[in-house]
């Protein structure tokens, strides 16, 4: 005779749109727009066909520092190190500053990909 388990109820939690908040992280923000700089990262070595040590040559970063930086490990790479990263990838990157919106107090940082 096999024995069922009841089905567990699991609570599910709508997230913030930012996991690292989500999880307690520090800083936050800074590692949201650090994950998606090298989001695009990733995506231009794979679009570019590079190797890990080809990315590295061409960014001027060690192959274990990159394989660390698209594992997630970038605490500390500055944005704007990160940025750089992206022009010698062949990309522009703009930074715009405008007024936040009248029902906002600060202003927020984002990251937009055209």
């Amino acid at each position: 005779m096999r024995k069922h388990k009841a089905a567990q109820r699991i609570a599910i939690e709508e997230g913030s749109g930012n996991v690292y908040a989500d999880v307690g992280a520090r800083d936050p923000e800074a590692m949201l727009i650090k994950a998606q700089l090298v989001a695009k990262i990733d995506e231009l070595i794979k679009q570019k066909g590079l190797t890990q040590t080809e990315a590295g040559e061409l960014l001027s970063l060690p192959q274990p520092k990159v394989s660390g930086l698209l594992k997630g490990h970038f605490r500390g790479i500055s944005e704007r190190r990160l940025m750089d990263c992206l022009t010698r990838l062949g990309s522009d990157v703009q930074v715009v500053v405008k007024p936040a919106p009248r029902n906002r107090r600060q202003g927020k940082l984002s990251v937009l990909f055209a």
